[in-house]
């Protein structure tokens, strides 16, 4: 097996600068690995990292021999979740933009979906809110195992969105995926792993090591039947599509609510918020 160059490690070759918010495609064999490459936002969901996101799920598609896929981080984060300064601007629009607009800003990201070929989250450090949902979505997961996740959404005073509530329940069963989002506690990777949410949880520098490996794994099995199985295992697109309708006009009354406004101030004076009596 070839080993992984680590996305967070700077390269010294010469390079072109990289535009401060891309994601970048790293080939190795039938494996391609995509890389949210945002450091120094740790790969907040930005709808411009989406976007980036969007073009190269179209271009890998149209590649040939990609067998499998890995989706990382770059730096020390896979994604600290949705970007507040988008948040804030939704609190000052309509209902209905605001539902539009959060429907169009989960394609972006669960574009990942449209893959036809396997895929493979490598979390290594904070997976929050949506980014966790992102990684969710991929059909496997390799995490460290001191990795920072949460659905933090009600701390935040915001309705969960990109899918939090049917892909944590799809993983982690009713009961589980209850107590993660009602508490918005955060939890390790070893605790993801218990849970069914991850496959593997290992130290963070094995985290891209051991995602590329089973990746390869993979490519090695035939491609005619992996497709299939991928078809067969993929969350039902009906349900997928009416959890994500209700995430968005759920969103969209929170975007209303004085609740979020409390969540958003708390988070950026870094303290917990105080949420009143409806």
């Amino acid at each position: 097996m070839s080993h992984p160059r680590d996305p967070s490690a700077r390269s010294h070759a010469p390079h072109a600068p990289s535009a401060p918010c891309d994601v970048r495609v790293e080939q190795h064999g039938a494996v391609a690995v995509l890389v949210l490459d945002d450091e120094r936002r740790k790969n907040a969901m930005t709808p411009e990292l989406g976007d980036a996101l969007r073009r190269v799920v179209t271009e890998v598609r149209a590649r040939r021999g990609v067998r499998a896929v890995v989706l990382t981080g770059a730096g020390d984060a896979f994604s600290a979740g949705g970007d507040l300064t988008m948040l804030e601007r939704l609190r000052r629009v309509s209902r209905e933009e605001s539902k539009a607009t959060m429907l169009a800003f989960y394609g972006r990201y669960l574009s990942i979906l449209e893959l036809e070929v396997p895929t493979i989250a490598a979390v290594r450090g904070p997976a929050i809110g949506a980014g966790l949902a992102v990684a969710l979505a991929c059909d496997l997961m390799v995490c460290d195992e001191d990795a920072k996740l949460a659905v933090n959404f009600a701390k935040l005073g915001l309705y969960p969105g990109m899918g939090t509530t049917y892909f944590l329940e799809r993983r982690a069963g009713a009961l589980r995926a209850a107590e993660l989002v009602l508490t918005g506690r955060r939890f390790t990777g070893r605790e993801a792993l218990a849970w069914g949410l991850a496959n593997h949880a290992v130290p963070a520098a094995e985290v891209l090591p051991r995602a590329l490996a089973l990746a390869e794994d993979i490519a090695r099995s035939s491609p005619a039947t992996v497709r299939a199985l991928k078809t067969r295992l993929a969350p039902s697109p009906a349900a997928l599509r009416a959890a994500l309708e209700h995430e968005a006009e759920q969103q969209s009354e929170s975007y209303l609510g004085a609740d979020l406004g409390e969540g958003l101030a708390a988070a950026r004076e870094r303290r917990a918020a105080v949420f009143q009596d409806a």
